[in-house]
């Protein structure tokens, strides 16, 4: 019972995370305020009543469309709150599937991952970051600073913390090691993305992929490790390729005045894609590779 009431609890507060998410993504590329001023058609600026602002509710009570001028709103901010609601009801579930099998087991050991309580606001933390990158990223091209850097810096914090308690009980546990093995994954994450940004330039002398996305790389590896973000980037450019093998193949989906080679592809959005699905099932893929790589 406890663990479905803490699931329900995080999928609300997810819907009231994912509606203040919504007011970022919208003001933060013009440069606007997020507090003020009020909620507010972005078309005839009619001031949104209380009962509008109700995350998922509003939207379907409005038919999504304006009150007052009818303008339709869109999609996206249905789709972002129930997104951030599903992934803090994934991040919570397994929170509590590993404290009951804690109390039922409380003389054997947790093996991989310790889901515990105190992870899951860090792991909701990250989600919340993913889905604010990956829906900049997508709309504007755009990885900001303020929220990339803060990332990795969070990341390095919170799994350092995890690790050093997790050994605090191990003598020959160094933290100074821990440190430098993070530091360097974080770098050779971050890397990866420069080399390959240096090597597109070398052959087609312009820029191909901004330096947002070795940031992004370097808040992954903060995050998942260097294994868990080297995932997030295979699956990243996995899912980049195909939606590029659609625009070739279906000019509609691009705008058909630009050229085949003219369009840009926002990795950043596929790389927290990747990100999202690596944490929750990164260990158990990586696993079922090296089995099937053995075989």
């Amino acid at each position: 019972m406890i663990r479905i009431l803490g699931t329900v609890f995080a999928g609300l507060l997810g819907l009231v995370f994912g509606s203040f998410l919504n007011v970022c993504l919208t003001r933060w590329p013009a440069g606007e305020s997020i507090v003020r001023p009020r909620s507010h058609c972005r078309h005839c600026s009619h001031t949104l009543a209380w009962w509008e602002n109700v995350p998922l509710i509003g939207w379907l009570t409005l038919h999504g469309r304006c009150r007052n001028c009818r303008a339709w709103i869109g999609w996206r901010y249905p789709l972002v709150e129930l997104g951030v609601s599903l992934l803090w009801i994934c991040a919570t579930w397994r929170v509590f599937a590993s404290l009951a099998y804690a109390i039922d087991y409380p003389e054997g050991t947790i093996q991989g991952d310790c889901w515990n309580l105190q992870a899951a606001i860090p792991l909701m933390l990250l989600y919340w970051l993913l889905a604010a990158l990956a829906i900049l990223d997508a709309e504007n091209l755009w990885l900001p600073d303020y929220l990339t850097v803060p990332g990795i810096l969070i990341g390095f914090a919170v799994c350092l913390e995890n690790r050093i308690f997790s050994h605090r009980f191990d003598a020959g546990f160094r933290p100074f090691h821990c440190l430098l093995a993070k530091a360097l994954s974080v770098l050779a994450a971050a890397g990866l993305i420069l080399l390959i940004r240096w090597l597109y330039w070398l052959i087609r002398r312009r820029e191909g992929i901004g330096l947002g996305d070795a940031k992004l790389m370097a808040m992954l590896a903060a995050w998942l490790g260097f294994p868990g973000a080297l995932l997030a980037f295979v699956l990243g450019v996995i899912l980049g390729a195909l939606v590029a093998v659609v625009q070739l193949a279906v000019p509609s989906v691009r705008n058909p005045s630009q050229p085949r080679s003219a369009g840009k592809l926002p990795l950043g959005t596929f790389l927290c894609i990747g990100g999202i699905v690596s944490s929750l099932w990164g260990r158990q893929i990586i696993a079922a590779y090296l089995r099937w790589a053995d075989l």
